[in-house]
């Protein structure tokens, strides 16, 4: 490999783009970053936002933006129940535990 190809592979970073604007954003590392903040049940299509690559340290040479694939996003889920304790009764039982709240 080209030593100066590497270099420059090291140098990028990911950068995110609502579909229009030309400012990120948001900026990640080489290999990931993260779209946070929005509700839980948004869906979102297929090129509402958008991945380029760019220099870390300039945050200049964009590449060439690329659709990000859709998703809804996820509703949270309640936490699992701790201390769940049975008591029998006649005809079954009596079920209690602490749900975090």
């Amino acid at each position: 490999m080209d030593p100066r190809k590497e270099v420059l592979n090291l140098a990028a970073q990911l950068a995110i783009y609502k579909k229009g604007e030309t400012d990120p954003t948001v900026v990640g590392d080489p290999t990931g970053v993260a779209i946070t903040g929005l509700e839980a049940g948004t869906v979102v299509a297929t090129g509402d936002y958008q991945v380029a690559t760019q220099d870390s340290e300039s945050k200049e040479n964009t590449s060439s933006k690329v659709d990000v694939p859709g998703w809804t996003v996820l509703k949270a889920t309640e936490p699992a129940p701790t201390n769940v304790q049975s008591t029998p009764t006649e005809d079954g039982a009596n079920v209690s535990a602490d749900t975090g709240k």
